[in-house]
């Protein structure tokens, strides 16, 4: 029975941290995460992952990379055994073997059936055979650290990658109140950025939008990191898409400058955030060699596609219906023009337009590739960072998703790919980011937002 007298330990004593299956899949280079602390891993967290290494999935792709980042750390020796962590100052390593607890035995509190009760058992004989050292679950199932918590064992969720407050997320606007009427006619003239202007504007330190007020007078402007210019924006049309708000205005503005590579829209469901990203795309269609849109498939109740009857396409074509309704939808803006209706139609058949879940096209490199990845908020951090270092020349990217509807287990509105890359790439020269508020589907779509 664990000793619940026992001497606190200070917090800057050295800890064992025993990461889970989860931790693993999303990040396979965790252990590395630790700093001077040692790091075990469960042999049922092997075996789990076994299950995991076939696939083009991220997650077949993490436990696979985890595999040969183990197998080149240990070299000749045995993984059963404590072995030192690369780099100077880090912990040490193990495989912790299936053992049983001479105390506490999760496997006869919560049954036997899980693997998870078993790698409670794990952490709990290291917490008794290093009675010392503070040994702490990591795992990114809250379930399981219930779990844990009830067994006398300390759990934490894997933090690195997690976004600090998600409330102050960076949103990509500011709107200036009072702004003097001088600087705003300066704006409107498209004259260079006064020191003057510049003290009036916050966040000039980022490519940043700016909803300027100067009594009943307004001005939308954009702040370029770059060349120092506050230039207005303009209401601009793609592909027969209009912006409907200054939101709009400004993901569209975003999405058309050849000068952003990077771009992240994030909003609630029916702001426009597909449907702008696909207008702009292609309205810049001569400028880029193909047009990707992807996203993420989550199947329902987290079940591979292959339970769905049909062939591949049967299989993924309701993942992707939403993204094929907004071209439907912009395809009726030129209902009147056959010639039009025909052009997209074929940009589809010779693929010069590409709709195709987002395990489809990893390993491809993205060159002169306009390339939008919808529902990014289902991505983690490491799948976001792998979709960018595909980035060829001439290619711009564009991640769009709603981080507080996430359908991906494990993530959070803190710790998904979205969240982190906003947070991360704010003040980058070749990045730029709007979260959308102002719902545009409809006002009873807009209901369920505001009241429900």
């Amino acid at each position: 029975m664990a000793d619940k007298k026992a001497v606190k330990r200070p917090d800057n004593q050295r800890k064992i941290f025993v990461l889970d299956t989860s931790v693993i899949l999303y990040d396979h280079s965790a252990v590395n995460s630790f700093k001077e602390h040692d790091v075990a891993v469960p042999i049922q967290v092997l075996e789990e992952l076994d299950n995991f290494k076939n696939g083009n999935e991220t997650r077949n792709f993490e436990a696979r990379s985890f595999f040969r980042m183990i197998d080149r750390l240990s070299g000749q020796l045995l993984i059963s055994e404590w072995i030192p962590l690369n780099g100077a100052g880090s912990g040490k390593f193990k495989i912790a073997l299936d053992e049983l607890p001479a105390g506490l035995n999760a496997e006869k509190i919560f049954g036997s059936a899980k693997f998870d009760h078993r790698i409670l058992n794990s952490a709990l004989v290291l917490k008794e055979q290093h009675p010392e050292q503070r040994v702490v679950l990591v795992s990114k199932d809250i379930g399981l650290r219930l779990k844990a918590k009830s067994l006398d064992l300390q759990a934490e969720d894997y933090e690195t990658g997690k976004v600090k407050n998600v409330d102050e997320l960076y949103t990509g606007r500011t709107l200036c109140r009072n702004f003097p009427a001088p600087l705003l006619e300066q704006v409107r003239a498209g004259a260079a950025a006064s020191q003057e202007l510049l003290q009036n504007l916050p966040a000039t330190n980022a490519n940043h939008f700016y909803i300027l007020k100067s009594g009943r007078k307004g001005l939308n402007a954009f702040f370029s990191v770059s060349d120092g210019m506050l230039l207005p924006v303009q209401n601009r049309q793609a592909f027969k898409i209009s912006p409907k708000n200054p939101e709009q205005a400004f993901a569209m503005h975003a999405l058309l400058d050849p000068a952003l590579k990077l771009v992240t829209i994030q909003g609630n469901a029916g702001t426009g955030k597909t449907l702008l990203a696909l207008a702009c795309a292609l309205e810049q269609r001569k400028d880029f060699r193909q047009i990707y849109v992807t996203r993420p498939i989550v199947p329902l109740s987290n079940k591979d596609i292959g339970y769905l009857p049909g062939d591949i396409k049967s299989k993924v074509d309701p993942y992707m219906a939403p993204i094929w309704d907004n071209l439907r939808f912009i395809k009726e803006q030129f209902a009147a023009e056959d010639k039009m209706v025909y052009k997209i139609d074929e940009l589809v058949s010779t693929d010069k337009i590409t709709i195709a879940p987002l395990a489809f096209i990893r390993g491809r490199t993205l060159t002169k590739i306009f390339f939008i990845v919808d529902e990014a908020q289902n991505l983690t951090p490491h799948e976001v960072k792998t979709i960018i270092s595909r980035a060829g020349e001439g290619t711009k990217i564009v991640f769009t998703g709603d981080i507080y509807q996430i359908d991906t287990p494990y993530l959070d509105t803190a710790s998904n790919g979205l969240s982190y890359l906003i947070e991360n790439a704010k003040h980058h020269p070749l990045y730029a980011h709007i979260t959308l508020q102002k719902g545009e589907r409809s006002e009873l779509a807009n209901v369920a937002t505001e009241l429900l």
